[in-house]
C-alpha cells in the first residue's frame, strides 16, 4: 500500500488517539482568523489528487464559514408567498463560498481546486488550493500552464471550478437534468 493510501485509509477511520488531537486542533482553529495561510496541506493526499505541488507560485489556505441555516433580509414590501419563510435557502454550497472568500483575500491567484478538512456543530474548514498566475514556475509547469490562460481569469466567481460545476448542475447530461441549467443568476438564486 502506498503512502497517499494509507494516509487516505488513517483519515477515514480516525483511531481513538487521533480523535483528541482532532479535538485541540479544532479549539485552535476557532481561535484563528477566518482566512489563514498554511505551510503545508493538512489533507496531503486530497490535495495531491486535487493538483497540488510542493512548488513556488502554489499556496494554500484553510477558510472557514459559518454553518447552518441563514436568515432572509428584511421584507420591505408585497405579499408574496415566497416571503413567508425567515430561513433563506442559498443556492451556494459552503465549498463554493469558502473558495470566493478565499480568492477575495488573494485577488492575484487563481481558485485550483479545495476539500474539507474538518466540521463541528458551529464551522467548516476548506482547504483552497490557489495559484499565482504570474509565477514563471506556473507559467513553465506543463500541467499548471493552461490556469495563466485569460479564459481562466477569476474562475472561482464563475463557477468553473471543481465546486462551483456541481453547484451547477453540470455533472448530469442528459434525461433528468433538463431543468437544471441555467443555474444560478447573478444574484446567486436559482432560476
Amino acid at each position: 500500500m502506498g503512502l497517499y493510501k494509507q494516509i487516505r485509509e488513517i483519515w477515514k477511520k480516525p483511531k481513538e488517539n487521533l480523535k483528541e488531537v482532532w479535538k485541540q486542533r479544532l479549539i485552535e482553529w476557532r481561535r484563528e482568523q477566518v482566512t489563514v495561510r498554511i505551510k503545508r496541506p493538512t489533507r496531503l493526499d486530497r490535495a495531491r489528487s486535487l493538483g497540488y505541488k510542493a512548488k513556488q507560485g502554489i499556496i494554500i489556505v484553510r477558510q472557514r464559514v459559518l454553518r447552518g441555516g441563514h436568515k432572509r433580509p428584511d421584507i420591505k414590501a408585497g405579499r408574496r408567498p415566497r416571503h413567508n419563510r425567515q430561513s433563506m435557502v442559498g443556492a451556494k454550497d459552503y465549498q463554493r463560498i469558502c473558495e470566493e472568500r478565499a480568492n477575495k483575500k488573494y485577488i492575484n491567484c487563481e481558485v485550483l481546486n479545495s476539500y474539507l478538512v474538518a466540521e463541528d456543530g458551529r464551522h467548516k474548514w476548506f482547504e483552497v488550493i490557489l495559484v499565482d498566475r504570474e509565477h514563471p514556475s506556473i507559467r513553465s509547469d506543463k500541467d499548471l500552464a493552461w490556469i495563466t490562460s485569460d479564459k481562466h481569469h477569476k474562475r472561482a466567481y464563475r463557477g468553473l471550478t471543481s465546486a462551483g460545476k456541481r453547484g451547477r448542475g453540470l455533472r448530469h447530461k442528459g434525461i433528468g437534468a433538463e431543468k437544471v441549467r441555467p443555474s444560478v443568476n447573478k444574484l446567486g438564486t436559482s432560476k
